[in-house]
């Protein structure tokens, strides 16, 4: 129960509906506790005018007892029968208001974990699989909601029907009542030892499940590399395997389960005999009447599948208690990283690393090393150097996702540990490396970055990252919906989505993390002309491994090994006759070209 305390906010929080449902299951029980009472009652009256009404025989008198006899029954039915309605409209009510609430914090909880998740930084995606955030949020918050909502109700039921069963037995004989609850202090045991292994069964079958998830995620993800590579059978294999491993592991439980049953039934059942045996003898002595033992036999029934219950109950509970453990291990993971916290700024352009050095948290591996440079307002910068110098970190650091190991990264010499990230990013253009499109229309893939953005503006963004013509081309035009990631596009056609998305917001400075490698030279020249016209104001960083000849870039830097090895205008580097040089020379001879996707 440590792990499952973190619900006791929500708990609080739709108290007075749970206080309801409590009341209605006091209610239900008290009525369905008088049924039993009854029914002995009209036994009663039955046994002991028998002979009353056999001592009549051959007279009129007898006629008379026979109508009072029916009316009495009818009246005592009438009775059962309204105490078993009231107590049954009350369990509806009871499970009204108990279930709803269950799917309430089910709903709460499950808004939580996915507003955490959104505050979490980039390494914590990096470190965790996408199939296991996703069965954490639905497969591990329906089991917590079993606890929430049936298990609760039960136990709740259990407790108020046991109290009031074992105060109706007692007021009746005391004695038999000790006979009837010999099983119960087994059944307890039982309880105690099996729930201690369902509740390890069922953690491992849900760590098993994320396995599964994450697995069918990235093969769906991956559906085009697996068949261009002809290895459907070999994922089929491994997850067959992986599904093997959570079969074992759900029969493992599902055996645990159908011997402790069975147990349970078993032990509530001796009761039943105890009551007839015990009872009996009793009932020669004079001590019970027959109506009673009747009364003790539905007293035992009516325990029967709360009792039984319990187990069940207690394996949902042990259920939760593995599921919530592992959600709170994600929530109680905190955001070393704060987005909505800091200054506002209202960004010019002016970024300046100041000795700069990045380690990744999760690698260990040092991607910056003392870099210092400073762009000024609208300046055109160029990052290039070869893959892994540590040209796509500078863009992470830029957008915030991480924070300088040491030294520092100034925004309008404001530091940005000090900044209010949310609106920060609000402010830059960002088209990352490996470019991601929503399933939904081109439209809306544009106007992400800022839904308040018309349909012409959305347009006129198109225009200016050379998409538009193509768009147009498609059946449904800029309502085409594209397929998951972006699949129904080219590589080229989602880059150029990307920095319609990227300028569509208008910021004030703008990170291309080789956002132009999937076009054609032709197309980049012409994409590039139409920035030089529309962003003249804005600060542009370029992060790329090849060299633009159609920018005029005010400087141009060179990473090698997380280092600065080289800066300067084009003219200064070639001159140089260094790395830059060297890029220029290669990318002449036609190995920097291609074509689009």
């Amino acid at each position: 129960m440590k792990e499952l305390q973190y619900l006791n906010k929500y708990l609080l929080k739709y108290k007075w509906p749970l206080i309801l449902g409590v009341l209605f299951v006091i209610l239900s029980n008290v009525f369905k506790v008088l049924s039993p009472r009854v029914l002995s009652r009209a036994i009663d009256m039955v046994s002991q005018n028998i002979s009353l009404y056999a001592s009549f025989n051959d007279f009129v008198l007898q006629e008379m007892l026979t109508l009072s006899f029916k009316n009495a029954l009818l009246v005592f039915f009438l009775i059962y029968l309204a105490t078993a309605l009231i107590s049954g409209v009350f369990t509806f009510f009871m499970r009204q208001e108990i279930i709803v609430v269950s799917r309430l914090i089910e709903f709460d909880l499950k808004n939580e974990i996915y507003q955490h998740y959104q505050e979490l930084e980039t390494a914590f995606y990096k470190k965790n699989n996408t199939g296991d955030l996703m069965n954490r949020a639905s497969e591990d918050v329906s089991q917590v909601r079993m606890y929430l909502g049936p298990a609760l109700m039960y136990l709740v039921n259990v407790l108020f029907l046991f109290i009031l069963v074992i105060y109706a037995m007692l007021s009746i004989n005391w004695q038999l009542t000790l006979w009837v609850l010999l099983p119960m202090p087994i059944l307890t045991v039982s309880i105690f030892y099996v729930n201690n292994i369902i509740n390890k069964r069922s953690e491992e079958i849900q760590r098993q499940l994320s396995v599964l998830t994450s697995s069918a995620q990235e093969y769906y993800s991956g559906i085009r590399v697996l068949k261009s590579y002809v290895q459907e059978k070999l994922a089929l294999q491994f997850y067959g395997n992986e599904s093997e491993i959570y079969k074992n592991k759900a029969l493992k439980l599902a055996k645990v389960q159908a011997l402790f049953f069975p147990l349970m039934v078993f032990l509530v059942g001796m009761s039943s005999i105890i009551v007839v045996l015990v009872g009996g003898a009793y009932v020669r002595q004079g001590i019970i009447t027959p109506g009673n033992i009747v009364e003790f036999i539905m007293y035992v029934n009516l325990l029967t599948w709360p009792v039984t219950s319990i187990g069940w109950a207690a394996s949902l509970i042990q259920s939760a208690a593995a599921s919530q453990k592992r959600i709170n291990e994600f929530l109680k993971t905190k955001p070393s990283i704060e987005t909505t916290k800091g200054d506002d700024i209202d960004v010019q352009g002016v970024i300046e690393f100041n000795s700069l050095s990045f380690t990744y948290p999760d690698t260990g591996i040092e991607a910056l090393k003392n870099v210092s440079f400073k762009i000024n307002k609208g300046e055109k910068w160029a990052i290039m150097g070869r893959t892994g110098c540590g040209k796509t970190t500078v863009a992470e650091l830029l957008m915030g996702m991480y924070y300088p190991s040491s030294g520092a990264l100034l925004y309008d010499e404001c530091n940005i540990k000090q900044l209010k990230l949310s609106q920060l990013r609000q402010q830059i253009g960002y088209i990352p490396q490996e470019v991601f499109l929503f399933s939904d229309t081109i439209f809306n893939n544009i106007k992400f970055g800022n839904s308040a953005i018309t349909d012409e503006e959305a347009m006129e963004a198109a225009k200016k990252a050379s998409i538009y013509d193509e768009i147009l081309e498609f059946p449904k035009g800029f309502d085409t919906m594209v397929g998951e990631r972006g699949v129904t596009l080219s590589g080229g056609q989602k880059q150029r989505i990307s920095i319609a998305r990227a300028l569509a917001m208008n910021p004030k400075v703008l990170v291309f993390d080789d956002a132009l490698s999937a076009v054609d030279v032709k197309m980049e020249k012409k994409i590039i002309k139409n920035l030089n016209q529309g962003i003249a104001d804005k600060t542009l960083i370029i992060i790329s491994h090849r060299i633009f000849s159609s920018i005029k870039f005010d400087n141009i830097l060179i990473l090698e090994d997380g280092s600065l090895i080289e800066s300067g205008s084009h003219n200064e580097l070639i001159a140089l006759n260094g790395v830059y040089a060297d890029f220029y020379k290669k990318q002449n001879f036609g190995q920097g070209e291609g074509k689009e996707a």
